[in-house]
């Protein structure tokens, strides 16, 4: 499947986005030329120079070093939330086939709970309920993006829980367990791959959103989305400021989005390819007899 992604222009040009981007988020930390919380009262709202490149903000700090340092917090908030969405919905959605009515009619009602949540209300009542720190914030959006991967795992489950194989495996008394693991994650896994990386596209967006409100990482701790709502303080002084963070936001969504239409056209291919061989090979077995 990658090799079938990378046979696109857009999944190229994605993929290289999102590698540079983590590149950002692993090493930009050590790149940073200043120390990303230390200002310079001298150089409070700088323009760009061969100094600062970016400039400074209101406190005198070096935009470009700031960049650097929040990518790594931007990023692992955003993969955060929606690993803990991933566990919370993929396995659910996948059991919620083979367990029973009972746990399909209970999974289902919780889910549907789920999105009925005002999401930024539920955010605010987690953090203050657990503290105002990036691990809560991240489990509260977690928590709110788990249907969506619930409702798509369990759509790719059915259509492959209605197999003939599947039924064969049952039949000579596969247990649930065996099913899902030898029969169902290989077919499901495509499906659940490209909601991922549609997710961590929302999750970003999502991430930026709460630390743009203040929620999940506190100043002076850089993030895009805080470096967002601060440098909206001073459009007067800097009206370029929020530019850069905002375009690093939506470059990084639209190359997980990007991403994630490549995977799905590569998964279609895959699926029509092996639809065409069968055929073929039909119509050359009816040539034969």
């Amino acid at each position: 499947m990658v090799r079938a992604v990378l046979r696109r222009p857009l999944g190229i040009v994605s993929a290289s986005v999102i590698l540079f981007v983590l590149a950002l988020a692993v090493f930009g930390p050590a790149l940073a030329p200043y120390d990303p919380f230390e200002g310079d009262v001298r150089s409070i709202l700088a323009g760009p120079s061969a100094e600062h490149w970016l400039g400074t903000d209101a406190l005198g700090r070096d935009v470009l070093s700031r960049l650097l340092a929040g990518s790594t917090l931007s990023l692992l908030s955003a993969a955060e939330a929606v690993g803990i969405g991933l566990l919370l919905g993929v396995i659910p959605g996948l059991l919620s086939v083979y367990l029973g009515r009972v746990f399909e009619w209970l999974s289902l009602r919780f889910m549907d709970s789920l999105i009925t949540l005002p999401f930024l209300v539920f955010a605010i009542a987690m953090t203050a309920l657990l503290g105002n720190g990036l691990h809560q914030a991240m489990f509260a959006v977690g928590i709110l993006v788990a249907p969506g991967f619930y409702r798509v795992t369990r759509a790719a489950a059915l259509a492959v829980a209605c197999s003939q194989y599947v039924e064969a495996a049952r039949l000579v008394g596969a247990s649930p367990w065996w099913v899902v693991r030898t029969h169902l994650w290989g077919k499901v896994a495509p499906t659940v791959a490209v909601a991922t990386a549609n997710m961590l596209g929302a999750g970003l967006v999502i991430v930026s959103a709460l630390t743009f409100l203040g929620i999940g990482v506190q100043p002076p701790e850089p993030t895009w989305g805080g470096m967002l709502a601060t440098d909206l303080g001073y459009l007067f002084q800097r009206p370029y400021g929020p530019f850069i963070p905002a375009v690093l936001i939506m470059i990084t969504v639209g190359a997980f989005n990007g991403l994630a239409d490549a995977l799905h056209d590569a998964t279609d291919t895959s699926g029509a390819r092996t639809r065409s061989r069968s055929r073929t090979n039909t119509r050359k077995e009816l040539a034969h007899a």
